[in-house]
């Protein structure tokens, strides 16, 4: 039988093999480069042609980056209250 994504079922078979990955490696080096991959796609969002000083980059970047997570937020915000 298929899993479905979503079910109570699949999050908690992906939950374990989370905990197993965790507990059998370091996931540091994972963490630090998946970081710095979601940092550069900031980066080649508000500069795609590399003509920005590097100052306004990062400014503009540090927006980029609140915007997203701002609007992660606010999905969130309103899938939970659908759900109720």
């Amino acid at each position: 039988m298929a899993l479905k994504k979503g079910e109570p079922r699949t999050k908690n078979i992906a939950r374990i093999g989370g905990y197993a990955v965790q507990a059998r490696h370091d996931t540091s080096e994972w963490r630090e480069k998946g970081n710095a991959k979601l940092m550069s796609s900031f980066e080649r969002k508000v500069d795609p042609e590399g003509l920005l000083s590097p100052e306004e980059r990062e400014r503009r970047t540090a927006a980029a980056r609140s915007e997203h997570f701002a609007r992660l937020s606010y999905r969130s915000a309103e899938s939970r209250r659908r759900r109720q």
